[in-house]
């Protein structure tokens, strides 16, 4: 199971206070007071949202970064989180970012996230360690298809979160229709906690319906924040959304339920807590608004980090026991505990590989040995940081629920750390499959840098592979999307001097099966001296996916069943058996990609005392594989994409009619204002080229983003096409 659900990340449930006492017990009263001041939190989003931006004010109000700058980098100096020279030139985040920022009393560990689909894995990661998270929604576009994705891997790793509804003062925005798409489109339980004073151009500050105040930013960077009491002629809708409020609560939480039948209304404490109480058991989000490029409303925004989502002793974090069969074990997450981290992400650094390590449990000091789990080796601490983007400060010790980061430590992403007491292992975190390759190679002679730089990618990025390809002897990388290539070959000329040429880009196909067939395949050879003689009976079959619509790896892993009886095949050949179906599924015979979804049932076979061997019975198995699949009605499955396109209203039929063309099926439209967003299913390899298209078909102002769906089969005249196409170059090669 890929999604990782049967040990999840955190299996945050309600914590009694009985738990809470018993869970603060163990640790010192000065652990535990640092904790309750401890947050982890991301900054999750669509592309385009005002992550970084976000990100950039939350800094400055805290005091980390004395000036506020430019996400697009115009001001020759660019975001603080955003430390690559590629990023600044974008205007996008490639790589997620951690810094660490105080706010009051309280400590907060910050990840600031890509939007882009392209660089999902480092939402994922970074996911997969915080306690909780920020969703930053526009509020013209509200809920997109990266957001989508963004709520399942939240839901997936169970981070409780905060929805903040940023760019106030765009034209067009609507917090109250944002609001709704949350209920309606991510299934959330979802209430505004503010309401805003003004909006677009007169957007001035934010109504607490909790607090029941009214709160301006003064000052040339918002710097001056005041509170104010509410205008009068706001009242009547900030009656209502605190009614609204209430009754939403009301369906999550029994305190606030029971205030709301006897008509009451409740206290800010009541509030607070209630609205604490539910988004850390995962059954509300509270939804904050404001514009982070205008300063505005960044403050509350901090204030709600703290009052509502939860502390490192707040969440359960499990761990598997290696000793103990893998049985899950809660882990205590106080300083004075045998130490536990997991390495969630690595970067190449100036001073050799820097690992960034989220504490679980323990103390991780400078200067003490580590134990790698997986490997056992130990491991020495030469140097400990926390990071502040791409600056770091050196420190001593981390405590539990600590983000650092250590120097000099080799090893891979999702590796557990101990203190070599314990054989914990975290449990792993989703990596999508790559969709898209590309054929690559150093323009003039080969230097080592350019194997030097794909092995460093390789290593920081699961969802980059890089394989060479056994007949044409190409290097091939494999990737989310275009622009996560490019990225790569665009650094390698930066970071290593290797100015590369690529290919034809290659979408991943898949061969597959729409019905069973049977086998029963004889393979014998004799040449003087022992031969090799090997029967195989049985048949195959297409997998059906498994009820769970998430199910993906039950619906596209193969699977390999063994139901001889009377040992007319020796039980020491039947893994010969399987590695002869696995060759099989290596390359396919209709365009020689790989197979998925096929079920090998062997039912019977022979075998010869003298000649039989574990190479016969691999080459029996890999040739009744090829015969059977032949008549099994195959067909070649391609990646189908689901691609959301923002554009103004006039463009709509241009942008429709380039997507028919493109063979794209259109599943909802939505017109905003002046604006529309479609989302279509459109086959991978008919997207190639389809930004200038948008382009100059929208005179620049359409947008789009795709990400992987499922993959479909191909229609009948692509599938001879391709097949044509594979044994002419199959031709050539001969």
């Amino acid at each position: 199971m890929v999604f990782a659900q049967p040990q999840p990340a955190h299996s945050l449930g309600p914590i009694s206070c009985l738990q809470r006492f018993q869970s603060t017990a163990a640790g010192d009263p000065t652990d535990v007071n640092r904790l309750e001041h401890l947050r982890n939190i991301g900054i999750s989003a669509h592309i385009d949202s005002g992550k970084t931006t976000c990100t950039e004010r939350i800094l400055y109000y805290t005091g980390r970064i004395k000036e506020i700058h430019d996400v697009r980098g115009r001001d020759g100096v660019g975001a603080k989180m955003d430390s690559m020279d590629l990023e600044r030139e974008k205007g996008i985040t490639i790589q997620s970012a951690a810094t660490y920022a105080s706010w009051g009393d309280n400590n907060i560990n910050i990840i600031d996230t890509p939007g882009h689909v392209d660089f999902t894995i480092e939402v994922e990661r970074a996911l997969r360690v915080l306690d909780g998270a920020v969703l930053i929604l526009c509020s013209v576009s509200g809920v997109q298809s990266q957001t989508i994705t963004v709520d399942r891997q939240m839901r997936r790793y169970n981070v409780p979160r905060i929805s903040f509804i940023n760019k106030m003062d765009r034209a067009g925005a609507n917090p109250f229709r944002i609001v709704d798409q949350l209920r309606n489109k991510l299934k959330l339980t979802a209430a505004a906690v503010q309401i805003p004073i003004g909006a677009e151009d007169q957007f001035q500050g934010v109504v607490d319906l909790v607090r029941w105040k009214a709160y301006y930013n003064e000052g040339d960077s918002g710097e001056n924040f005041v509170t104010k009491d509410i205008p009068e002629d706001l009242m009547p809708l900030a009656t209502e959304k605190r009614m609204e409020l209430i009754e939403q609560l009301a369906n999550v939480d029994d305190e606030i339920a029971d205030i709301y039948l006897m008509e009451e209304v409740p206290t800010t404490e009541q509030f607070m807590k209630a609205i604490r109480r539910a988004t850390i058991d995962l059954k509300f989000t509270p939804v904050l608004m404001g514009s982070a490029f205008k300063n505005t409303a960044v403050q509350p925004l901090l204030d709600a980090v703290i009052d509502y989502l939860p502390n490192p002793m707040e969440v359960k974090n499990t761990a598997l026991d290696i000793k103990d069969n893998e049985a899950p074990i809660t882990l205590s997450p106080f300083s004075n505990q045998p130490f536990v981290g997991l390495a969630f992400k690595l970067e190449e650094g100036r001073y050799g590989q820097l690992t960034y390590v989220r504490i679980y449990q323990g103390t991780l000091k400078k200067g003490s040995f580590i134990t790698n789990v997986k490997t056992g080796k130990k491991i020495k601490v030469p140097r400990l940081v926390r990071m502040h983007a791409a600056d770091m400060e050196d420190v001593d010790e981390l405590g539990a629920g600590e983000i650092g980061a250590v120097f000099g430590v080799d090893c891979a992403s999702g590796d557990t750390f101990t203190d070599g007491t314990l054989q914990y292992s975290m449990s792993s975190m989703f990596v999508p499959e790559p969709v898209i390759s590309l054929a690559l190679s150093p323009k003039g002679k080969e230097s080592p840098n350019f194997s030097k730089a794909l092995n460093r990618f390789q290593k920081e990025d699961p969802t980059f592979r890089v394989h060479v390809d056994a007949e044409s002897k190409e290097t091939i990388i494999s990737g989310m999307g275009e622009l996560h290539l490019q990225i790569y070959v665009e650094r390698m000329k930066r970071e290593y001097n290797v100015e590369c040429v690529t290919g034809k880009p290659q979408v991943a196909f898949r061969e597959t099966i729409t019905q069973p067939a049977k086998f029963n395949y004889t393979h014998k050879k004799q040449s003087g001296g022992a031969g090799q003689f090997g029967r195989v009976v049985g048949h195959i079959e297409p997998v059906v996916a498994g009820d769970d619509e998430d199910d993906l790896e039950d619906k596209n892993a193969s699977q390999f069943e063994n139901r001889v009886i009377g040992g007319n095949i020796p039980t020491n050949y039947i893994p010969a058996c399987e590695k002869g179906f696995r060759d099989g599924l290596e390359k396919g015979p209709l365009i020689g990609h790989p197979v998925t979804g096929i079920r090998m049932v062997l039912e019977d076979g022979a075998a010869h005392a003298v000649d039989s061997s574990e190479l016969a019975f691999r080459i029996a198995t890999k040739n009744a594989f090829t015969e059977a699949f032949a008549k099994a009605k195959p067909t070649i499955m391609e990646p189908i994409m689901n691609v959301s396109i923002s554009a103004p209203v006039e463009f709509q039929g241009a942008v429709i009619g380039g997507l028919n063309k493109r063979k794209g099926t259109v599943v909802d439209t939505e017109v905003q204002e002046d604006y529309f967003n479609v989302i279509a299913d459109v086959p991978l390899n008919d997207m190639f080229g389809y930004s200038t298209e948008l382009r100059s078909a929208t005179q620049g102002k359409g947008e789009f983003s795709m990400e992987y769906k499922e993959h479909q089969a191909v229609q009948t005249f692509v599938q001879e096409q391709l097949i044509q196409d594979y044994k002419q170059k199959e031709a050539a090669k001969k």
